[in-house]
């Protein structure tokens, strides 16, 4: 027979380190993308209409804390590259690692379920829209990614606008605000990007509203990338690195309610911050402009929560994405996926063959993140992995999910995860998977196993005995 079929659902930076650790341990892996190329959400207006990059769009987190361990961003590159530069890096690593080869393009994943031993992926091509195609696997990785399904404010604020209202996702460049008065709701990243954008070219300064604040990072602090100090002061509590972040923070730029800005609801590493250099310029300097939550929409006009009220002629809902799986039943995903209980964030309590990489929301880069639950995911599935019993990772899930609910409070904590102490923690459970494997615990059985795979097993072993 041949090497364990696994069905990796997506070409993003997930769907990709999913099928490069994978191809790792010898296993025969076909990739399902829905668009014509590599890269997910980095890839600008593919065929696939789900990225929501836009032409400004660049790396909010430093290359070398971004950057795949298997894979670093060449020295040359700057810090922050471009989102045309990192899917040409995504697709140069599908290149080097020999995903490229499993990747079947123009397929769009209707449905995944269990039947008997066996996955069944049923899949449509977009060129022939009518037919459907139904293929068995051993195991599923889903990495169909949680940044591309657009979340517009429920319940709609009150009233009617008479303006252009658009969401995020669907922005690209600033011509669509020349000559026009802008408002962007929300107080991420991309919010921040689009209001400067739109601020070179509005009609008056661009307007900025928010009900909760977030913590404005610079890029760069004390003449280095911001996150490199994250990096530095890893091996602390967060409670201690909190304090002294947000001290140097205070120091380089003062607090958000100095620019005007709503005073962030938690502290540093609690909430995800907003990393903009450019929009505290803009704020200062009036081509950007505070105000407070929206209370509803009057034809041309807004009224905000302060009852001041200005004229608007576009509308940006920078307010965020749904998780949404459409594939899964909700047998398996539940009534919210957001609130899915995941082992280690990977491995489903039912089914550790139904695998997730890139279900998380991580205080940093996504990448190291992805690319260290791959390693995770592979390792069981190669076959040198053992989980602990099911009790065992019933109880872990809860201790992670009541650390996130106190840390986080209760907006996705299921889904958060600390970037340092996250990418350091999953390899210590690969070992301490292979022990349990040693001990005599059960571990997922491939029908076959290749020299390849074999040398990574005893690599893996070895690192283990260590």
């Amino acid at each position: 027979m041949g090497a364990t079929r696994v069905a990796v659902v997506g070409a993003g930076a997930a769907g990709l380190a999913s099928a490069k650790a994978l191809l790792d341990h010898g296993l025969d892996v076909t990739v399902l993308e829905r668009s014509d190329r590599p890269g997910g959400l980095w890839v600008q207006d593919g065929p696939g209409g789900t990225s929501p990059a836009y032409d400004s769009l660049h790396l909010n987190t430093s290359k070398g804390r971004t950057e795949f361990a298997d894979f670093p961003m060449p020295a040359r590159w700057p810090d922050y590259p471009s989102a045309s530069v990192i899917a040409g890096y995504l697709a140069n690593y599908a290149d080097k690692f020999g995903v490229a080869d499993r990747i079947r393009f123009g397929t769009t994943v209707t449905a995944v379920r269990r039947t008997g031993p066996v996955w069944e992926v049923e899949s449509r091509e977009s060129r022939h829209a009518t037919t459907s195609t139904t293929e068995q696997y051993d195991a599923v990785v889903v990495a169909n990614g949680h940044n591309w399904d657009p979340k517009w404010p429920s319940p709609a604020y009150p009233g009617a606008f008479d303006g252009t209202q658009m969401h995020a996702h669907d922005y690209r460049n600033p011509d669509v605000f020349a000559g026009r008065r802008v408002l962007v709701v929300g107080m991420g990243n991309s919010a921040m990007d689009i209001a400067v954008d739109a601020s070179h070219v509005s009609k008056g300064p661009v307007l900025l509203s928010a009900r909760h604040g977030a913590h404005i990072v610079p890029k760069y602090l004390f003449g280095r990338p911001s996150d490199a100090t994250g990096g530095a002061l890893a091996v602390l509590p967060w409670r201690i690195r909190q304090t002294i972040a947000q001290t140097m923070l205070r120091l380089a730029v003062g607090t958000p309610e100095s620019y005007g800005l709503p005073r962030p609801a938690g502290g540093l590493f609690q909430n995800h911050p907003t990393i903009s250099d450019t929009i505290l310029h803009r704020l200062t300097h009036g081509e950007v402009v505070a105000r407070p939550g929206v209370e509803r929409l009057d034809g041309g006009t807004v009224v905000f929560t302060d009852g001041t009220a200005d004229e608007v002629e576009v509308i940006v809902w920078a307010t965020g994405y749904r998780v949404t799986i459409p594939f899964l039943d909700r047998a398996w995903i539940g009534d919210d996926p957001e609130a899915m209980p995941l082992y280690q964030r990977v491995f489903h309590l039912d089914d550790p063959t139904l695998t997730f990489v890139g279900l998380m929301q991580s205080t940093g880069a996504a990448l190291p993140v992805v690319e260290a639950q791959a390693r995770l995911a592979a390792a069981y599935l190669g076959g040198r992995y053992a989980l602990p019993s099911p009790a065992g990772q019933r109880a872990a899930v809860r201790r992670a999910h009541a650390a996130a609910v106190q840390r986080w409070g209760r907006k996705r904590p299921m889904m958060r995860v600390d970037f340092d102490q996250y990418v350091a923690a999953l390899p210590r459970e690969i070992r301490a998977g292979v022990r349990r494997a040693a001990q005599g615990a059960p571990v997922h059985t491939p029908t076959a196993k290749t020299e390849a795979a074999a040398e990574t097993e005893a690599q893996t072993e070895t690192e283990a005995q260590a």
